[in-house]
């Protein structure tokens, strides 16, 4: 991601995603004990979910990461050149990690900047659905083609949402959709909630007030994009209080909360 990426979503969403409705902070069910984050790039989640990831690992969540690129693309004023990056950012994104409390990462290869929703793609992640058996599926929204007039969405971003929601359903929950993965061992798995983050607008905000300071120290970890990270701060509590004035506490992340299944 671009720093100018991530100053106009910023300036964007204050114009979109403000609701004239104030809500309360939402909180997991006590059974929802696994979490898997799909995303396409190393640091995307620590923009996004990583104040709701840290409180999730401090109540004693298992937390896994799935990295759809490993960064390859990802070059700034930072970074100029692409040589010897992958390992670079894959270090950087198992930090963040470990700052996080998450329990592991999981790379998937695919070429950074021109991942499309694929067959094969899907395939790919509900094999790590099936295998990681998650409560909860946490991904981005592959709906928002743009953000207010500045920002045009990702297009890996987008890509790898849609993948994302497909392998939850039908394709993670379906025998007969890739049967190749029974041969592997994987049964069908139901997912009992999505949390989709950058959804327009939200209706689920996870208090972040306790966790926020780790959420920056997360990003902070990816050197190879932020720098020193002097701004990173400052943008991510701008965000976060932003978040948190719709749900009536100091600092929050949202999110589009889908309940698949409740258990009844």
């Amino acid at each position: 991601m671009s720093r100018r990426r991530r100053v106009s979503t910023c300036a964007a969403c204050d114009a979109t995603r403000v609701t004239r409705e104030r809500r309360a902070p939402s909180t997991l069910g006590a059974a929802l004990r696994r979490i898997l984050c799909i995303a396409a790039h190393p640091d995307d989640l620590e923009f996004t979910v990583s104040g709701s990831v840290a409180r999730w690992t401090s109540e004693g969540r298992d937390v896994t990461f799935c990295l759809v690129t490993t960064g390859g693309a990802g070059t700034n004023e930072h970074t100029p050149s692409s040589e010897g990056l992958l390992p670079i950012r894959e270090r950087e994104s198992r930090e963040a990690a470990r700052i996080l409390g998450v329990t592991e990462v999981i790379f998937l290869g695919h070429q950074d900047g021109v991942v499309e929703p694929t067959i094969a793609l899907r395939r790919d992640l509900t094999r790590v659905i099936r295998r990681c058996r998650p409560d909860v599926v946490v991904c981005g929204d592959p709906t928002v083609r743009y953000y207010g007039n500045e920002y045009l969405n990702h297009p890996d971003h987008r890509a790898v949402a849609s993948a994302a929601l497909d392998a939850v359903f039908p394709s993670s929950e379906t025998r007969a959709i890739f049967p190749e993965l029974l041969a592997e061992g994987l049964e069908p798995h139901k997912v009992k909630e999505v949390w989709i983050s950058g959804a327009l607008p939200p209706d689920a905000w996870i208090d972040i007030g306790d966790t926020l300071a780790t959420k920056c120290a997360s990003l902070k970890a990816h050197v190879s994009q932020v720098g020193k990270g002097e701004w990173v701060d400052g943008l991510l509590r701008g965000w976060a209080v932003r978040d948190g004035q719709q749900a009536g506490v100091e600092h929050a992340e949202a999110f589009r909360r889908m309940v698949l299944w409740d258990g009844k």
